[in-house]
């Protein structure tokens, strides 16, 4: 019982020390004033209100969502069909994949900016373009687990067998058969990739700066005016990745009962 009620304890603070400064920093972008008490002495919506009033924000928000959706676009277009053929038909060469999986997590964001910047810099090539493709690298391992899981989840390879033998063409059997199968897993993973770029900061700011504002690049320079408004971008940058930790789960959820059936 001391055991449980120590770990119970443990868990509450840790919940707590989590929470609380997400809860603070909502407040605050909801705060009138809040100098000398615990709670807010009122609450207003004029900071988010201004927020969005702000055409830069609106512009920063804007292409946060063109960079980081088109990352995930390229993968799906390029990257999810290579996956599906080397899965299916080219096994034994999995293992590179798995390999530049690992790659993608032992670079860190500075060196891999100071490097694509001595590289790319020589060639005239604009930086956008050059962050774009990093980002398209970047959530390989989350498109590769995505798709590789749903590919064991439904037996791929039997059921495009399956779908042939019945006379469907490869392209039926990958287009009406598999595919439909297997988006929803495809989805989540995508979605996920998109939650992680849009908020990544370091290759974007090292790599271009405020020649291409983002979000995380317009909160930073907020941080210094106004911690109002900068509070009010967090809120809204929560609330995004909360609808799209929603999503997920409840794509996920689906994919499993449709396994499970």
């Amino acid at each position: 019982m001391k055991k449980r009620s120590f770990a119970d304890l443990f868990f509450l603070l840790f919940v707590i020390y989590i929470v609380l400064p997400v809860v603070a920093t909502m407040l605050y972008a909801f705060a009138d004033k809040w100098n000398k008490t615990v709670l807010p002495e009122g609450l207003t919506l004029k900071w988010v209100m201004t927020l969005f009033q702000d055409p830069a924000f609106i512009q920063a928000f804007g292409r946060s969502v063109l960079l980081a959706g088109g990352a995930v676009i390229i993968a799906l277009l390029v990257i999810v069909p290579a996956i599906f053929v080397i899965v299916l038909y080219f096994p034994k060469y999995e293992k590179w994949i798995q390999a530049a999986v690992v790659m993608v997590y032992s670079f860190p964001g500075i060196i891999l900016a100071v490097g694509l910047i001595r590289v790319y810099s020589k060639f005239g090539i604009s930086m956008i373009f050059v962050v774009l493709g990093a980002y398209v690298i970047c959530i390989l391992p989350y498109i590769y687990q995505g798709t590789r899981n749903s590919l064991r989840n439904v037996d791929a390879r039997q059921l495009l067998d399956a779908a042939q033998l019945l006379g469907a063409s490869k392209m039926q059997a990958f287009t009406k058969v598999l595919l439909p199968t297997v988006y929803p897993g495809l989805f989540a993973g995508a979605l996920l990739s998109f939650s992680v770029l849009f908020g990544e900061f370091v290759l974007i700011n090292l790599v271009v700066g405020s020649r291409f504002e983002t979000v995380q690049i317009y909160l930073m320079k907020k941080l210094s005016t106004s911690g109002h408004i900068a509070s009010a971008v967090v809120f809204v940058y929560i609330v995004l990745m909360a609808i799209l930790t929603f999503i997920i789960a409840k794509v996920t959820k689906k994919t499993k009962g449709a396994t499970n059936i």
